[in-house]
């Protein structure tokens, strides 16, 4: 039986090194291909025909989940292992609704990644075991509690303030400048208030920026 064949995304040199000295000691493994952004995973991931893509969150450029999309399109039998140091379970979900086989936390032993590797290689799923005891707990808040806030009411004052911003046609850098945070900062703050709001796409975040009076379209005399 053949080695494993991995692909590895990361866009910090040291750590992509760190991994491939860990793949290269397994007799079961290999590393076939590696990439430092979202957007060389996807052209150069089809001719290196890999098992399993490492594939971080986070990276500049292209989303390590729109990456995700179309790696698994354009070959589905390539497994993606999401290799990060967030442990948000808004992250978790929307890496499984890209396609994701697992999601493995950056400050793990060796083993567990080793072990991800196998199990979904397999044909398996893998969770941190942090992650599953957050879903767990979050799971058993949600059936202790008796009333269910709103939406608009279960985000965060610097998500609302994202959420404004965003809606009047700021883009991410833009916020990023004007509340002095990172990017990733800003995308993180986005991408979980889409989540709670579910909502999908600029427009409709707009229309939910319009109604509930966060913004104001001004109407022409």
């Amino acid at each position: 039986m053949g080695k494993i064949r991995i692909f590895l995304t990361d866009d910090h040199t040291l750590f992509r090194q760190g991994v491939k000295t860990l793949i290269d000691s397994e007799p079961d493994m290999e590393i076939v291909g590696e990439s430092s952004s979202a957007t060389d995973a996807i052209a150069h991931a089809p001719e290196a025909r890999p098992d399993v893509v490492l594939m971080d969150i986070g990276m500049q450029g292209l989303s390590s989940f729109e990456a995700t999309r179309q790696i698994r399109k354009n070959r589905p039998e390539t497994k993606v292992l999401f290799l990060t140091m967030y442990d948000d379970e808004d992250y978790l979900v929307e890496c499984m609704e890209a396609g994701a086989a697992g999601y493995v936390l950056k400050d793990s032993p060796a083993l567990e990644l080793l072990n991800a590797i196998r199990e979904i290689h397999r044909g398996g799923t893998y969770l941190s075991p942090r992650m599953l005891a957050q879903l767990v707990d979050d799971f058993r808040s949600r059936i202790k509690s008796t009333t269910r806030l709103p939406r608009f009411a279960t985000l965060t004052p610097r998500e609302k303030e994202v959420l404004k911003m965003l809606a009047e046609g700021n883009s991410v850098k833009e916020i990023a400048c004007t509340l002095d945070l990172s990017v990733k900062t800003i995308e993180a703050h986005k991408f979980n208030l889409m989540r709670k709001l579910d909502i999908h796409n600029k427009a409709q975040l707009v229309q939910y920026a319009v109604q509930k009076k966060i913004i104001k379209i001004a109407i022409p005399a």
